[in-house]
């Protein structure tokens, strides 16, 4: 049974009202990989009743309003990813296609949906029940950012939408307490993982830190980077549940008030999210209205893990799920790959297992796991750290078993992989490549060196490229020894900041020297907020040097170095 999308299904539930009421930029697929779906379920489990508005009409009042008012509060998310990333491409175009719309056209996200969603509420409810904000968009907009599609520093997100609460990062265990708190009547401004707004004249949570205040940070100056880069530093500092403060950020005459992380789940945690009764599938009231393409890639694929341990610059993964990985047990993803096994449109292949990075399953730094993830180094940059001390064999035997299984036929490996930690892992490396060439690849398997410049991958938090051709070899030498036709396809990026047009021109050679092809997979950098990458793009700075940098600004200058790889 999927969770009510329409008035109907409410009284068919004997509902008078939801508690809680999901809105979604997303189609709901009724997926754990969908977040709006994934908290809705959680919720549901802790005995609230949870509805979803998917894609509301944001031209039509009526249409937030079909399902009254929850009862406790609203929930209010752009779906999956950015909608400004959604709806635009790196060199600024619009897109036409939305893979979690139905139909498949990029016609029913608006621009900056959390604050579109949130008008639309507060317009319709008057007085209105508390909103709650949350998701990717949320998550890494929640501090003054820079926002590449108006090319300047905006404000907290928070403050723009107009929302009472932000939930950020995976959220399950916040947003369970918060709604207890609200429905019991409890304070509730002193929860992890959440921030909040209140008048710049009432004391702020004791030994919180401050950051430099919006106005300074979102002036075009010297004066106004370094105080951007230094409010960057100070809040990726700050996000380890073991030993984050809380922050502080003066906008305006009101303050943000950041509440430290929550505690990561634990396995047996994580497992009991994904052993909810998911119907892997789009719900009837979205698929009347057209086909949703991304049921096809997530529908029978399972994730093995949570967070990821690369920090690479340009992404926000760490940022979001947290730089320690936590591995659900092999004994979950098993009984979960039984249940799709008997899902009537599974036909024997498991598209994925896998997370941020397939093969970061069943090994954590024991130092991590106790203290959390270290102050001034990083887990794989410039090289995997010693204590991390990677092993495949987790991994290994759980493909073994998934393989095992009646009704499977084929298990892929659609996640990336980083060729970094299988070069670490001296005893299982090999074996562990010998085993995905063998029986997970469907004909093509996907690596992300995203560049090869040694500059340039300092630049991206990347390592350099020996891995790389190490497990391009033996991956090779196994499908041969297999005989096997099936290849290694590469991800790159082009004008990250730092990369000129001779770096690129540089990537094209070693392309065709070692590799031996011309790339096809090639992305634009896209300046995306709370990622260290964003703040070099803004600031022209290494953050981590000081030193001024070349970024790539124009559209003309970015496609060039696109091309240069391509040509």
């Amino acid at each position: 049974m999927y969770l009510p999308c329409t008035l109907n299904e409410i009284k068919a539930r004997g509902w008078d009202a939801p508690d809680i009421t999901l809105v979604s930029g997303d189609a709901y697929i009724d997926s754990p990989f969908s977040g709006a779906a994934l908290i809705g379920r959680v919720l549901e489990q802790q005995g609230f009743r949870v509805a979803i508005i998917a894609q509301p009409d944001v031209d039509n009042p009526a249409d937030i309003t079909r399902l009254g008012e929850p009862r406790l509060f609203w929930a209010v998310s752009s779906g999956c990813v950015d909608s400004m990333v959604a709806n635009y491409t790196a060199s600024g175009k619009k897109r036409r296609h939305d893979d979690f719309t139905p139909g498949g056209i990029n016609n029913a996200r608006p621009d900056r949906a959390i604050i579109v969603y949130c008008n639309l509420i507060r317009s319709a409810f008057k007085p209105c029940k508390p909103i709650v904000i949350g998701g990717i968009e949320a998550s890494l907009r929640r501090i003054a950012h820079y926002d590449w599609w108006s090319d300047k520093v905006r404000r907290p997100i928070l403050f723009d939408a107009k929302a009472d609460i932000l939930v950020y990062g995976m959220a399950e265990r916040t947003i369970i307490e918060l709604a207890n708190a609200i429905k019991e009547g409890r304070e509730w401004r002193s929860i992890r993982g959440l921030c909040y707004p209140q008048p710049s004249t009432k004391e702020s949570p004791a030994d919180a830190v401050l950051l430099p205040d919006f106005k300074c940070v979102a002036e075009k100056s010297g004066a106004g980077h370094k105080a951007f880069l230094q409010m960057f530093r100070i809040f990726t500092e700050n996000q380890e549940p073991q030993s984050a403060r809380a922050l502080v950020q003066s906008v305006d005459t009101r303050s943000l008030i950041h509440n430290p992380p929550a505690q990561i789940l634990t396995t047996d945690e994580l497992d009991s999210c994904h052993n909810l009764p998911f119907e892997l599938n789009v719900h009837p009231d979205c698929l009347q209205k057209g086909a949703v393409r991304a049921i096809d890639t997530i529908k029978f694929s399972i994730t093995t893990h949570r967070g990821c341990y690369g920090s690479c610059n340009f992404c926000a993964i760490a940022m979001h799920q947290g730089r320690r990985v936590i591995s659900r047990s092999e004994n979950s993803i098993v009984a979960e790959a039984k249940r799709m096994t008997e899902h009537p449109d599974f036909r024997g292949i498991i598209s994925d297992a896998g997370g941020p990075t397939a093969n970061m399953y069943g090994f954590e730094c024991a130092h991590k796991i106790k203290h959390g993830a270290c102050a001034d180094k990083r887990c794989l940059y410039p090289a995997v750290c010693r204590t991390l001390q990677p092993t495949h064999q987790p991994l290994i035997n759980l493909l073994a078993r998934l393989r095992a299984l009646p009704k499977v036929r084929k298990v892929f490996t659609a996640s990336g992989i980083r060729p970094d930690l299988v070069a670490a892992d001296q005893r299982h490396g090999r074996e562990y490549i010998e085993c995905i060439a063998r029986d997970h690849v469907s004909g093509q398997l996907k690596l992300a060196p995203e560049h090869v410049n040694q500059r340039v991958l300092e630049f991206m938090g990347k390592p350099d490229n020996r891995s790389l051709l190490e497990f391009k070899r033996v991956f090779e030498e196994s499908s041969r020894g297999l005989q096997l036709k099936q290849f290694l396809t590469y991800y790159f990026i082009a004008a990250h900041p730092g990369c000129s047009l001779e770096d690129m021109k540089e990537l094209k050679r070693f392309a065709t020297r070692e590799l031996r092809l011309s790339p096809e997979q090639v992305q634009i950098f896209t300046p995306t907020p709370s990622t260290w990458s964003t703040a070099m793009y803004y600031t022209g700075i290494d953050p981590f040097s000081g030193q001024k940098i070349h970024v790539a600004r124009g559209a003309r200058d970015k496609q060039m170095q696109k091309d240069v790889l391509q040509e």
